[in-house]
Parts: C-alpha cells; sequence; structure tokens
C-alpha cells in the first residue's frame, strides 16, 4: 500500500473508533471532569503519554489539574477524580493507584477499550473506546491497520480533544484564556 493509503485507512479507523464511543459515556466523563474539585490523570507508556496531554489541556482551562507521579502531584480525597488508562482493561499500577483514590474517596474514572477488565470494573465511570489495544493486537483479533496498541492511543487524542471543546463550552472558557495559561518557558 502507499503512504495516501495507509494515511487513509488509519485516519478511518481513527475516525470510526471516535464514532464509536457512547454519547452517554461521553457525557458522564465530562461531568466528572467539570464537578471535579481536583483531577489526577493516570496512564502508562504510551497510554499515560496521551493522559499527560489531556492534562496539560484541562490545566489550560483553568482546572486544578495534576499527573500522579509527578513530585508536585497534591493528594487526593473527597471530590477528587483520579482518571485512568487501562486500555487493555488491566494494569497493576492503575488497579493500585485506583485502590489508593478509593480508600480517600475520590471517584474513579477509567478509559479503556476493554470495559470488562479489573480496572474499569473498579471505577465509578468507564469511557469506552472500542479500539484495538495490546490485548488484541495478535492473530484473527488484531484487526488494525497501526501496530499494538496505537489505534487506541490515536483515538485518546481525537477523543481527549473533543472532551475539551465541549467542556470548554460546558465552562465557558475562552481560547484567549486558555492560551493565557499556556507556559512561556519553552
Amino acid at each position: 500500500m502507499t503512504l495516501a493509503e495507509n494515511a487513509a485507512r488509519a485516519t478511518a479507523e481513527l475516525r470510526d473508533a471516535v464514532a464509536a464511543i457512547a454519547p452517554d459515556a461521553f457525557s458522564r466523563l465530562l461531568d466528572d471532569i467539570a464537578t471535579a474539585r481536583r483531577i489526577v490523570t493516570f496512564g502508562a507508556g504510551r497510554e499515560g503519554l496521551m493522559m499527560r496531554g489531556l492534562c496539560m489541556r484541562l490545566y489550560h482551562m483553568g482546572l486544578d489539574a495534576h499527573v500522579a507521579g509527578d513530585m508536585s502531584c497534591p493528594p487526593v480525597g473527597k471530590g477528587d477524580l483520579l482518571l485512568v488508562s487501562a486500555g487493555p482493561g488491566s494494569l497493576s499500577t492503575v488497579e493500585a493507584l485506583i485502590g489508593v483514590a478509593r480508600k480517600a474517596g475520590a471517584r474513579i474514572a477509567c478509559v479503556t477499550a476493554q470495559p470488562q477488565g479489573s480496572a474499569p470494573r473498579a471505577a465509578d465511570t468507564v469511557f469506552t473506546i472500542p479500539a484495538q489495544t495490546m490485548a488484541d493486537d495478535q492473530g484473527k483479533a488484531a484487526t488494525s491497520l497501526l501496530p499494538m496498541g496505537s489505534l487506541f492511543e490515536g483515538a485518546q487524542y481525537l477523543a481527549f480533544e473533543l472532551l475539551i471543546l465541549a467542556l470548554r463550552d460546558r465552562l465557558g472558557a475562552t481560547a484567549e484564556a486558555m492560551r493565557d495559561r499556556h507556559t512561556n518557558l519553552e
């Protein structure tokens, strides 16, 4: 296949994955974020990079948003939201953080492709992006042109940017205010 053909197929896969997100799940996650006192995000590997990108945009929105594991991350408690990514449904680090946050009284939201997994089952809100991850990237289960969990990770990026647009509208944030919160230390 040519570069253009691969690009067309890959972007169609991303479009289809994001378009298949349940609108009620999108709304629930939007509500969880909009009403949280503080938001802490976490993901491992490339999913973690997508969660960091989302956290940055939440900060640009003026929300109290942090990444678990960063030295400046405050504790979570009642009124807070731990927003984790567990594409394949089960990651030991994610499950450990869910346990700590639950004990502290925080709500849990999980972004996943495998809603039957142990991490999403332990969450209050499940945001399913129906896309290939490393849980189903081999043999007959593999359907994506993109390797391993790339389809899920790319769909996360797009879904998160659409979530930010909806959140911006809900909170009445402006593009200018978001831009004003962007770092000047680059």
